[in-house]
């Protein structure tokens, strides 16, 4: 019986002891923290390689106007057919004339009564300074029949001044083209009232040339004043896609906006492509590709080594004491399996390019690269 007891004590003992060791071992682990990580790493070096700087861009009418009638009425007459090219002066409208029309024959049978009495007044004038001679009249007559006949003459001015208003309103009664370009979809038919002022008739625009419009951050204001001051336009420093698809013919930058966008910290630049093959139309969206010139000052970086993170990039840099730290990029071209970095990075610096999905923020790293996987299944 007494023995039975000590081995059952002994037994518990020894429990006891096997636990508190594990809880000894497992305080340790704790305070050791995870084990470093297997990553690669990878020198960052500068590059000469040729690449493009991109921009979201869109493209404009370098000019463009919206008719609207200066006269109130009913289109009579719509003379152009949608989308068709028109020329500076060509007819586009005509609006219901015959009260202007009236209105100025009134004007004009007014004008004739003013010089009627014009020369009437002239006539009394006359032969009141005739009579005045011999001092046959009173002062006061000829005075009067000079004072009748300045009226009539300011008469006659204002008579003359009302024509030239209605004969303008009659020749408002028809829309003409205000340059050559491409007229749209007619927003109005015969028959329809129209405003002064007030109703869209159509859209004008100029499709010879093209603008192509785009935001740049205020620290590249040196390099694309000295572009805009070196550029040609017949060289392929500045061209522009549209997805997949690069438009055949380059463009010149044709200016720089005067004033930094405040909320944005950004400017607008603006190309003028040629639009000879009628490609390119107002109104689309693309990008503007701008020859970088910077060789051997490129920074090139595998792809693989950068993570994404609501919408903004970074890769894990390696520091003195075997850690790594999180930084934060901004990218530019991808050139194969690499890509550009504007910004972020510098020759020289160490970067985990393989196990980074393992990595945090301060994470201890081996960059010893892992053991070989061993041959058929071979073992020590």
């Amino acid at each position: 019986m007494f023995l039975n007891t000590m081995k059952y004590y002994t037994a518990a003992l020894s429990v006891l002891v096997l636990v508190s060791c594990g809880k000894k071992n497992d305080q340790q682990a704790g305070m050791q923290g995870p084990p470093p990580v297997n990553v690669t790493l990878e020198e960052v070096k500068s590059t000469d390689a040729v690449y493009h700087d991109q921009y979201p861009a869109s493209v404009n009418a370098l000019n463009v106007v919206e008719l609207r009638p200066q006269v109130t009425g009913f289109i009579t007459g719509v003379h152009f057919q949608d989308g068709a090219r028109v020329r500076k002066g060509q007819l586009l409208y005509t609006i219901d004339a015959q009260l202007y029309s009236a209105n100025y024959e009134q004007a004009v049978a007014n004008l004739n009564v003013q010089k009627a009495n014009v020369v009437k007044a002239q006539k009394d004038a006359d032969r009141y300074h005739e009579l005045d001679k011999n001092d046959a009249v009173a002062k006061q007559l000829v005075d009067n029949a000079d004072a009748a006949l300045e009226v009539a003459k300011r008469q006659a001015e204002a008579a003359q001044a009302n024509i030239s208003g209605v004969s303008t309103s009659v020749r408002y009664t028809k829309v003409t083209a205000p340059f050559d370009g491409v007229i749209g979809i007619s927003l109005v038919k015969v028959g329809a009232a129209v405003s002064a002022g007030q109703t869209v008739l159509n859209t004008v625009s100029t499709d010879g040339q093209l603008a192509v419009d785009f935001n740049v951050d205020q620290k590249e204001i040196f390099r694309f004043t000295n572009l805009l001051k070196n550029n040609k336009g017949n060289d392929s420093t500045f061209t522009v896609a549209f997805g997949t698809d690069i438009y055949p013919y380059p463009g010149k930058l044709q200016l720089i906006d005067r004033a930094v966008d405040p909320q944005t910290g950004s400017i607008k630049a603006r190309l003028v492509f040629p639009n000879k093959d009628n490609l390119l139309r107002a109104g689309m969206t693309g990008t503007v590709r701008v020859l970088n010139s910077s060789s051997g000052n490129a920074v090139l970086i595998p792809y693989k080594a950068v993570t994404e993170q609501l919408g903004e990039f970074f890769v894990y840099v390696a520091g003195d004491s075997s850690k790594v730290s999180q930084r934060k990029l901004v990218l530019g071209e991808p050139i194969g399996s690499n890509i550009i970095v504007k910004e972020g990075l510098k020759a020289g610096e160490k970067i985990a390019v393989e196990g980074v999905q393992n990595l945090r923020e301060g994470a201890v790293i081996n960059s010893a690269p892992p053991a070989a996987a061993p041959a058929n299944g071979a073992s020590k």
